[in-house]
């Protein structure tokens, strides 16, 4: 059963629950039973029926699959077919393992170890309650999942970012797929962040969207060593010190760095703005006249604005200011970090003002990305 949240969009169900709901539909009919929807039990005592769309007979047991539906959130698994292939046994205990169109994991850092399928801890345990609820006393099971054209989807998710090759991953820790959630990206930065950490990296580059992550290939920064932290820049922050990393690079575009200097630690547009309020202010510092921050708080556009005063000396001054007053934020946020870079540039791709040590750690992180794989 699909819910509206609470702006009316509709939320769906993960690929764990996906999985366990099919595992659950071929038990039943293997035994004879009804297998038209199954109803779960999900962490947070809530319940979810998810529709079977097919059972069949195979060799050694029986296979259900059921069609991923994740409501109105974008998800690339959104129409999927994930299939569980479910093989009685005489011995207790339930075996999960991950088939045809299941990711395998080849880096550490996450949180499934390297050489095992991509099937997170959460869906794990939800397949074993849900199946152990079906099997007859002291009867255990063999349990595949499979999703037919998973190694074409997960090229368009991060996996191979994360090192996680030849399909999608189950993944779920609700349940449930909220619209747009903000946990699932989170869940990601800190995933890519995890796997750059764990593989030997004690520098990343956070940027905030792929206009920062263009410009970060400009400047010769590996693609592997950069992050996407989208909105989330407090939240970023506080897991790149939780992870021990002990330097930072940040670039992104003029309109969220200009808020993010200003301490808006979520970037999004309905939480923050603040942008030529911010540039006025560090322009006025530096010896804009009245004229000047008038002129820069009448205008509409962040990115035309800086780009012009950036020939002036006072708007020079106010761009470093800026540069300089994010590094500064992210010392703090990042607990641990003993040092930071930060450039931040307007559309297309010009540069519009850096800190002095941003040279020395691209060289770094560039060494690094050199010595792992």
């Amino acid at each position: 059963m699909i819910e509206a949240n609470n702006r009316g969009m509709a939320s769906g169900f993960t690929t764990g629950s996906a999985a366990a709901a099919a595992a659950v539909g071929a038990a039943r009919f293997m035994f004879d039973q009804s297998c038209g929807s199954v109803a779960l039990k999900l962490p947070g005592d809530k319940d979810i029926v998810i529709p079977i769309t097919g059972c069949r007979r195979t060799e050694e047991g029986a296979e259900a699959w059921v069609t991923k539906d994740a409501g109105d959130d974008p998800d690339v698994t959104h129409g999927a077919v994930i299939v569980a292939e479910v093989i009685i046994s005489n011995e207790s205990g339930i075996t999960i393992l991950g088939g045809d169109g299941v990711g395998v994991v080849t880096k550490p850092g996450l949180l499934v170890p390297p050489g095992k399928a991509a099937i997170n801890p959460g869906p794990m345990a939800l397949i074993r309650k849900s199946l152990g609820q079906e099997l007859p006393h002291g009867m255990g099971a063999k349990v595949t999942i499979s999703v037919p054209r998973g190694e074409e989807l997960a090229s368009r998710t991060y996996n191979p970012r994360l090192g996680i090759i030849g399909g999608i991953s189950i993944l779920g820790t609700t349940g449930i797929v909220s619209p747009m959630s903000s946990d699932a990206i989170i869940g990601t930065i800190k995933s890519e962040l995890s796997v750059l950490k764990a593989v030997g990296a004690d520098i990343a580059c956070l940027v905030p969207g792929n206009y920062g992550r263009r410009m970060a290939a400009l400047l010769g920064i590996p693609d592997k060593m950069i992050v996407n932290i989208s909105n989330f820049a407090g939240e970023s922050l506080s897991i790149v010190g939780n992870l021990g990393f002990e330097k930072l690079i940040l670039i992104g575009q003029i309109g969220k760095f200009a808020k993010l200097s200003a301490g808006s630690l979520d970037t999004h547009s309905s939480s923050s703005d603040g942008r030529l309020e911010a540039i006025a202010a560090y322009a006025a510092l530096h010896g804009a006249n009245s004229e000047d921050v008038r002129d820069i708080l009448g205008s509409s556009m962040a990115d035309e604005i800086a780009t012009r005063i950036s020939c002036t000396d006072w708007g020079s001054a106010a761009l470093n200011e800026l540069v300089s007053r994010i590094v500064r934020i992210a010392l703090s946020g990042a607990a641990g970090i003993s040092e930071c870079a930060c450039l931040t540039f307007s559309l297309p791709d010009r540069e519009l003002a850096r800190t002095g040590n941003l040279d020395k750690l691209i060289e770094e992180i560039a060494a690094i990305s050199a010595e792992i794989r």
